[in-house]
């Protein structure tokens, strides 16, 4: 099946979603809105926002409710204007937000802190029940501006069309046949993109409902996936690691932003009858790719909607899920800045970032290659490898971070030494209680480097 045969379909299933939800009196936050409800509230949002999008306007989205959200991307998609997804809700990454953009129109469902002169919407599940669209529906036209933290720092923005969020929801709910009879927990938040395609656009686009609280303690998830009989949960490598000796009635376990340990997903196969199914992709990209080792799957299958080559030995894609920021070439390719190798047919490898090789002394080192020795050293449950800058100098200098009750600094040292070329060796490693993460799941790159920098 082609990308091109498939997109135009996302038009078509759009079109039909915009008409109105297909089970009006269903929960689509368990305990919480109902589909019909979250159609009213977008209606209202609508007609409040009408106008906004033929200004050029952009409305920060900075409620935490998942009826909520789904409404707002709704009244968007109906020709209302772009929403800006902020990587968290403190006044200063509004204050970011609002400094990058301009906004002068948020919607929140709590009290929040806006830079001044901002207007605040707040809508309710009340009024009329269709949705007034614009004449015409464009699913490549922008939808929502995400704005991410970024590990260095510095913030990014990134747009994504209807078809960029949509057309990924309605790919994912064909493939892994997700329907009204599923129930969804999610232990990301919304406002980040896989949070945003599990616990939101998926319910949407298949009639699920979904979970209203995003946990992230190992007791509290399993608690309520119990207790409200889920069927999909969406997480993380780093909340997995803590579940891999849980056992839970699930459908499907997803796993994102960021490598999934094999052994974690062999230990929660064992006591799930089923694996983990690795999404891999990113902000930007959307998803590119899927892994099940459970099935046998060592290599990532592209999903049919996309293809693929290699460029000089890092992955390039062709998709609809593409952010319309990122450059491509002649025939339409983004390339990445994943080392891969092909494998079979239609599968690949991932062999690591470009952008994990710095240079030591004038000789390039590896950071991945280091992570992988201090993994399989007794008693490290985690580490990550960074190059930190030298001071007053270009060169930089290798630091590592290790997680794990057990594990030996000295004899870990001592071993890389019987591995590495001496300008290769850590210079400051040091040992963690848990390695600092973000509320999205993946590594705090700012928090680890003060760590190391003590």
């Amino acid at each position: 099946m082609t990308a091109h045969f498939l997109n135009n379909n996302v038009g078509n299933a759009i079109q039909d979603l915009l008409q109105g939800p297909k089970y009006p009196d269903k929960e689509f936050v368990r305990g919480g809105a109902t589909f019909g409800e979250v159609y009213r509230m977008a209606a209202r949002l609508r007609v409040a926002l009408a106008g906004l999008r033929p200004q050029g306007a952009v409305v920060c989205y900075a409620a935490e409710d998942k009826a909520t959200m789904a409404a707002s991307l709704l009244a968007s998609l109906a020709g209302g204007p772009t929403l800006l997804l902020p990587y968290a809700f403190s006044i200063n990454a509004l204050a970011q937000l609002h400094k990058a953009t301009g906004f002068t129109t948020a919607i929140a469902d709590t009290s929040k802190e806006f830079p001044e002169g901002v207007k605040v919407l707040s809508p309710t599940p009340v009024g009329a029940a269709a949705l007034p669209t614009s004449t015409q529906i464009d699913p490549q036209s922008e939808l929502v501006k995400i704005f991410t933290g970024g590990s260095t720092g510095t913030p990014q923005v990134w747009s994504k069309t209807g078809e960029n969020i949509f057309g990924e929801g309605f790919f994912l709910a064909q493939r892994f046949a997700v329907s009204e009879d599923d129930c969804i927990l999610a232990t990301i938040p919304p406002y980040h993109i896989y949070g945003l395609l599990f616990s939101v656009i998926l319910p949407l686009v298949s009639s699920a409902t979904v979970i209203s609280i995003t946990p992230s303690f190992p007791n509290e998830i399993c608690g309520i996936a119990k207790k409200q009989d889920v069927t999909i949960l969406a997480s993380v490598p780093i909340h997995y690691r803590v579940l891999r000796d849980r056992k839970m009635s699930l459908r499907l376990a997803f796993s994102s932003a960021g490598m999934l340990d094999q052994e974690d997903n062999q230990m929660f196969c064992r006591q799930n009858s089923h694996g983990i199914v690795e999404v891999y992709g990113s902000t930007e990209t959307g998803g590119i790719a899927t892994r099940n080792r459970s099935l046998g799957e060592e290599f990532f299958t592209p999903f049919p909607t996309i293809s693929w080559k290699i460029n000089d030995s890092r992955l390039a894609v062709h998709s609809p899920y593409i952010s319309p920021d990122l450059p491509v070439d002649d025939v339409g390719f983004f390339t990445t800045s994943d080392r891969v190798e092909a494998r079979g047919t239609n599968q690949f490898a991932l062999k690591g970032r470009t952008d994990t090789v710095t240079k030591v002394g004038g000789k390039r080192v590896d950071l991945q290659e280091i992570g992988l020795l201090i993994k399989q050293q007794p008693g490290v449950t985690d580490c990550v490898v960074t190059a930190l800058p030298e001071a007053g100098g270009r060169e930089h200098c290798i630091g590592a971070l290790i997680q794990g009750d057990t594990a030996n600094t000295k004899a870990i040292k001592t071993q890389l030494s019987n591995s590495l070329e001496p300008y290769a060796l850590p210079r400051r490693l040091k040992k963690v209680d848990r390695i600092p993460v973000s509320d999205n799941g993946k590594y705090d790159w700012i928090a680890i480097a003060r760590l190391l920098e003590k």
